[in-house]
């Protein structure tokens, strides 16, 4: 492991677990077709948990390389602070509360009371409505049962974990149950889950260079999200390099740093495959890194699970070789519920239901676009002592911010432009506080309109 550590670092020639953008395919024609999906989704990765952003303890060379040959959108905001909300808000464009999930869908009852609702629309119905190919393999958390399963939400194929996160990542298991699934099929895969779905993601590209329709893959990782287990060679090689490294944070590191080495392998099958000068890659996370795992999230406050900047903002980019290129850097306000209606503006698919998320299309683009002028909501319900059923809460408008770190919490105003620390909280008056405070209130009414969703521990 040591030496193939090296050369993927070091090497000048390709190894295995490392691809080169800038290789041509076989054939240097790409079909005149609808482009492949390849939706990479980290879970818990800081803002700055990758050498291409603010680390300066990590290397990441084949994630590096997605950013800087792609666009690098530097201002992409998560649709929530935790997991299975901001799942939601990404694969159906809209607010997660609005679509029944305001907090983590967890498997025991006293800790979870929603689902998604009933009839939601999500991004792979669409797309397999418009002759995709879809799959998930990796972490789905967004339900247990029937009728929240993935292949009943438009994925075609599903192998993976149903959960939330693993007690082991080699057991699989959570609270001693097996969520490990290959469609509707209880499974029980060896090896440690980051390789796993790196193989059966591979396995998937492959089969798919034989078809002729394009696919969607939603290839959701654990990793780094704890515990911290990362493969004692990783961890080894960590420790090796950063001197006087602690503990915890070298097994950050290595997670972070093993998932880059199997990223690199997906991407250089889609290379192998002839599939990669076709194929859109986005690559992100879906909350800030977690403080506890000793995360980095960069040039913010706060951490997964807060409402500031440091739970929200994830490291994001876009890749299609001669469309989305050139490492340039995109700083509009994104939100990760923009994917859905980005994606279908490029492929030409008209939605014909009302979503929360717009077009960044045009900035992907190079051209001018406001994406700021705009309401976002943020609204988390959650169990536990700092929550008891209650909700933490954020506002913004252009850059201004008001938020509720915690109900027991004061709320707290910020223009993000001038304080993007938030640091110095601003009066609650004024202006823009009246027009964020009548919003945010609106929000709530019409959240409250929403119907409950039974779940499973209601029947």
């Amino acid at each position: 492991m040591q030496n193939r550590f090296n050369a993927l670092l070091f090497g000048s020639c390709l190894a295995v677990g490392t691809f080169s953008p800038n290789v041509l395919s076989a054939s240097s024609k790409v079909k005149e077709t609808k482009p492949n999906i390849l939706l990479i989704l980290a879970d818990d990765l800081g803002l700055g948990d990758l050498s291409c952003q603010y680390a300066k303890d990590i290397r990441t060379p084949n994630i590096d390389r997605i950013f800087n040959t792609g666009l690098r959108l530097t201002n992409c905001h998560a649709n929530s602070t935790v997991s299975s909300p901001s799942r939601a808000g990404l694969l159906t464009g809209k607010f997660p509360a609005m679509v029944g999930v305001p907090g983590v869908i967890r498997t025991k009852a006293y800790q979870c009371w929603w689902d998604l609702q009933a009839g939601v629309i999500m991004l792979p119905q669409v797309l397999k409505d418009n002759d995709y190919n879809t799959a998930l393999i990796g972490k789905w958390h967004l339900g247990y049962e029937t009728p929240n399963t993935p292949n009943e939400k438009g994925f075609d194929f599903f192998h993976g974990f149903l959960g939330d996160m693993m007690d082991d990542y080699y057991t699989h298991l959570r609270h001693d149950i097996n969520y490990m699934r290959l469609n509707e099929k209880t499974i029980n895969p060896e090896g440690h889950a980051t390789d796993i779905f790196t193989d059966w993601g591979i396995d998937y590209i492959r089969k798919q260079s034989a078809e002729d329709n394009p696919f969607f893959l939603y290839l959701a990782y654990n990793a780094p999200h704890d515990p911290l287990q990362p493969p004692v060679d990783f961890l080894n090689t960590v420790k090796e390099r950063e001197n006087g490294i602690p503990e915890k944070r070298a097994k950050l590191v290595a997670m972070i740093e093993h998932l880059d080495y199997n990223i690199g392998k997906v991407m250089k099958c889609l290379q192998e495959t002839n599939q990669l000068d076709n194929t859109i890659v986005i690559f992100t996370s879906d909350n800030g890194g977690y403080k506890a795992s000793m995360a980095n999230n960069g040039p913010t406050r706060g951490y997964k699970g807060d409402m500031y900047e440091g739970g929200l903002r994830v490291p994001c980019a876009v890749n299609m070789p001669n469309v989305f290129e050139g490492g340039k850097e995109i700083d509009n306000f994104i939100m990760l519920s923009d994917f859905m209606p980005t994606l279908c503006d490029y492929i030409g698919i008209k939605l014909e239901h009302e979503i929360d998320g717009i077009s960044v299309l045009p900035c992907w683009k190079g051209e001018e676009q406001d994406t700021e002028d705009r309401y976002i909501f943020w609204v988390r319900n959650e169990n536990g002592k700092d929550f008891c059923g209650k909700s933490q809460s954020a506002i913004r408008y252009k850059s201004y911010k008001l938020l509720q770190n915690r109900p027991t919490k004061p709320m707290e105003f910020y223009n993000i432009a001038v304080d993007s620390l938030e640091t110095s909280p601003l009066e609650l008056d004024g202006e823009e506080y009246l027009k964020l405070q009548i919003k945010l209130t609106e929000f709530y009414r019409i959240w409250g309109k929403i119907p409950y969703t039974k779940n499973r521990h209601d029947r």
